[in-house]
């Protein structure tokens, strides 16, 4: 892989991982039309800089979150949080070599699948479910925090999103859209932190052997990551999920039909 086609991956996981269209899915979908086939562990490598933007755009809230807990005693919303990221965060580390090895997850049909489904369902969210009085983080309860994480689990399907999963959870559960995205992006940051741990204790010879292209795509994964949070968030205040439904719809149509001429 060349310094080009690393910076190219950070964009698209920067920009994908935070918008609700699976970034994960996009890279399936770049690998079969284009022959762009980054291994495992540089698309591993790449979450760096997307957890240092979630990091960066979310400063404030994580430093409140922090003050709460040993000022306050205050452990609500962080275990919320906790709660949230522990059944993906469980099942993706005893799963973790059956995903890596697995076809499914890198199959083609699985993602168009994934992608159209889920983008019918945030249609269909949109117009059906109303807003109930949880408009703040704080106000989220352990078994909101439970609902979510155990949704979050089907992002481990390429083509669903974490994003998306747990933003349409919060939905379901009649949060805003904006709540929803909030809590989605801070529930994952455990999750994050926790795979890039494991990719520095126990892979740093990839890093090491690997340096100039990581760093170039976390660079970008970074700055790409900060504009897609921005943007999200402005999208949802005005249009909420509905657009990115219509956008994997769309997307899944383009993909059959240029697969078929291909």
């Amino acid at each position: 892989m060349n310094i080009f086609e690393s910076l190219f991956l950070g964009v698209v996981q920067g920009v994908t991982e935070f918008i609700p269209v699976s970034s994960s899915g996009h890279l399936v979908i770049f690998q079969n039309l284009f022959g762009l086939r980054p291994d495992h562990m540089f698309i591993e490598f790449i979450n760096f800089g997307t957890l240092l933007a979630l990091l960066y755009f979310f400063r404030d809230k994580i430093r409140t979150i922090t003050k709460d807990i040993f000022s306050k005693k205050d452990y609500k919303l962080a275990l919320n949080i906790l709660i949230t990221a522990l059944p993906a965060g469980i099942t993706g580390y005893l799963l973790a070599d059956f995903i890596e090895s697995n076809s499914f997850f890198v199959n083609i049909n699985v993602v168009l699948t994934a992608l159209g489904l889920v983008g019918i369902l945030m249609v269909i969210i949109e117009k059906i479910t109303k807003y109930n009085k949880t408009s703040e983080l704080e106000q989220i309860t352990k078994r909101h925090a439970l609902a979510i994480g155990i949704i979050q689990v089907f992002s481990l399907i390429p083509g669903v999103s974490r994003s998306g999963s747990t933003i349409i959870a919060g939905r379901l559960l009649g949060f805003n859209s904006i709540l929803s995205a909030e809590y989605s992006f801070l529930a994952s940051i455990p999750i994050m932190i926790g795979v890039s741990l494991k990719l520095l204790i126990k892979d740093n010879d990839y890093l090491l052997n690997n340096l100039s292209i990581v760093i170039v795509s976390n660079i970008f994964a970074f700055l790409a990551g900060l504009v897609a949070i921005k943007f999200l968030l402005a999208i949802l205040s005005k249009r909420g999920l509905e657009v990115f439904g219509w956008y994997r719809i769309i997307l899944v149509c383009i993909i059959i039909l240029a697969i078929n001429i291909k």
